[in-house]
């Protein structure tokens, strides 16, 4: 994606709106562009007053800024860990205008909600998880950390570790009928089907394809604690 400055911090255009690259943060990349769009179709069906969805991983706040700035009958929860991202997503969110729908919160995973009584609430999960393998950031894809946090990168042995806890955890937030959206990387289909089968709590609605045919984005549509 194409980069301007702005006294002297990065601006990268995301879903329609700029984002701010503040801080330590990782640079939105196109294949999440696939994860907001597909999100947006999803939202843009939904009726009803007080619709929430929630970006877990948010980073910069791109896919929340991006989503309320296109779906302005949607309230939005952000959560991320560092102090950097969650600085960078509420500055992008101040910036953009978006403050009476995008509340952004720190902590690890869900347990950044904790107080917003969000259980149960939750009509659409997005994520866009660290999924690359600390093996390879630490041999061919070391070049990823030269100039972006390995928080955003690393996910565990097996690149799938915050994958597992996002499709274990999320269910405790998820309306009977909400989505869970998540991208992966290339190859991860298989662990991702496994992963949400495991559960018996989700239907794999969909893979959201890159433009050279892999799978990238799953949809998954969830069934129910008592399923």
């Amino acid at each position: 994606m194409t980069q301007e400055m702005q006294n002297g911090e990065r601006l990268v255009p995301f879903m329609g709106v700029k984002i701010l690259l503040a801080g330590s943060v990782l640079a939105p990349r196109a294949e999440t562009e696939l994860l907001g769009n597909a999100a947006l179709a999803l939202l843009g069906g939904m009726e009803g007053a007080g619709l929430l969805a929630i970006d877990m991983c948010c980073g910069s706040g791109n896919l929340c800024c991006g989503l309320a700035s296109a779906a302005p009958q949607v309230t939005f929860l952000g959560a991320d860990l560092t102090d950097d991202a969650v600085a960078a997503a509420r500055l992008n969110v101040e910036r953009l205008g978006l403050g009476e729908r995008v509340l952004i919160r720190q902590g690890d995973l869900f347990a950044a909600l904790d107080g917003e009584a969000a259980e149960g609430r939750a009509d659409l999960i997005v994520c866009n998880p660290p999924y690359i393998s600390t093996g390879k950031l630490e041999g061919e894809s070391a070049h990823l950390l030269e100039n972006e946090p390995r928080e955003a990168f690393d996910g565990g042995a097996f690149g799938i570790a915050i994958q597992q806890r996002l499709v274990r955890e999320a269910p405790a937030f998820l309306k009977p009928g909400g989505y869970l959206l998540f991208e992966f990387g290339a190859g991860q289909e298989r662990q991702a089907v496994s992963l949400l089968n495991r559960t018996g709590l989700y239907e794999l609605q969909d893979f959201i394809r890159d433009e050279t045919g892999l799978p990238r984005v799953a949809v998954a549509r969830f069934k129910g604690s008592s399923a």
